[in-house]
């Protein structure tokens, strides 16, 4: 089995290894021109992998959110911003390396951009806390929000993370307090905020940095209140039964676009966002510099009472 396959992508891995072998040879001999067989057999690749995620079920879907080759945060703001310029800590306790943050221009313009950074290796994901914010994290998003409402700045939110961290010291230092600190401030500032779903957006850890005035949602990214394995405990009583919840808590871009908790989905490429990362930066890009060129055109009242009564139709019930 391949490992940068997910188990319902291999009956594609022995076509790509087709693929590679014959590029291989055709590349070490001079006289052997083998592109039309590669051609063939990467349209049929192609044609596979179209066929495989068209039926996605929403526990592959949330398979895909976790890829560990899939774009974190500081991957999009070093592909898609120019001058940044990292802020750190939250000037009480420390800096949470799980939430990055600071100043940087997109196409010119200068924003203020947050988000959840997960890790590669052992090492960095460690330092990264797996992705799961500490409170002082969201202190720190919280500072960097209020910096740019103070110097009129948009804000650039990336949604990636499993959840707040639900440990001792983080519930010692009030983690429920920053969550909920970060929601109010959120819904109050005077700035156009831009979020985006970029993997997988979990419970009030992803909420803290979540309130904006236009929701992004990349295909194959998840948004819940818990996760499937999370759910299926509770639930089943057995974290077997994940696909099961994932099914039943309606976690993908589709379906939360019906519900209208998201404003928008951004399409990732053939195979998703990993498979062809320059595809992704740009397309993020664009809907980010569409976002922002139509809110800033926005008064700030006309901008507020939006945002009031985008929090308020969350929810909504209509009788048949």
């Amino acid at each position: 089995m391949d490992p940068n396959y997910l188990d319902f992508e291999q009956p594609i891995v022995e076509l790509i290894n087709k693929i590679e072998s014959l590029s291989s040879i055709g590349n070490s001999t001079d006289n052997l021109d083998l592109h039309q067989e590669v051609d063939i057999l990467q349209e049929k690749a192609n044609q596979l992998t179209s066929k495989i995620f068209e039926t996605l079920t929403p526990w592959q879907v949330s398979q895909l959110s976790r890829h560990p080759q899939r774009p974190y945060t500081l991957d999009y703001v070093e592909h898609i911003f120019t001058d940044v310029q990292f802020l750190h800590g939250d000037r009480q306790f420390a800096d949470d390396k799980a939430i990055v943050g600071g100043l940087a221009k997109l196409s010119g313009r200068s924003i203020v951009f947050i988000g959840q950074q997960k890790g590669r290796d052992v090492k960095e994901k460690v330092a990264r806390n797996f992705g799961m914010p500490r409170p002082e994290g969201y202190r720190k998003a919280c500072r960097l929000m209020k910096l740019a409402e103070r110097f009129n700045l948009p804000i650039v939110t990336f949604i990636d993370t499993p959840g707040a961290y639900p440990g001792i010291d983080a519930e010692e230092r009030g983690q429920s307090e920053a969550i909920a600190n970060n929601l109010r401030v959120m819904s109050q500032l005077n700035v156009p905020i831009v979020s985006v779903i970029i993997g997988e957006g979990g419970s009030g850890g992803a909420l803290a940095i979540g309130v904006a005035d236009k929701l992004l949602m990349l295909q194959y990214s998840t948004f819940s209140v818990i996760s499937p394995e999370g759910c299926a405990a509770i639930l089943w009583k057995d974290a077997k039964h994940a696909s099961d919840a994932a099914s039943a808590l309606g976690i993908t871009a589709d379906k939360l676009l019906d519900l209208g908790i998201i404003d928008q989905i951004v399409a990732e490429p053939l195979g998703s966002a990993h498979r062809d990362k320059a595809a992704i930066y740009s397309e993020v890009a664009t809907h980010l510099e569409t976002s922002l060129n139509a809110m800033c055109a926005n008064e700030k009242t006309t901008l507020l009472e939006q945002r009031y009564q985008k929090i308020l139709s969350y929810g909504q019930h209509v009788r048949d």
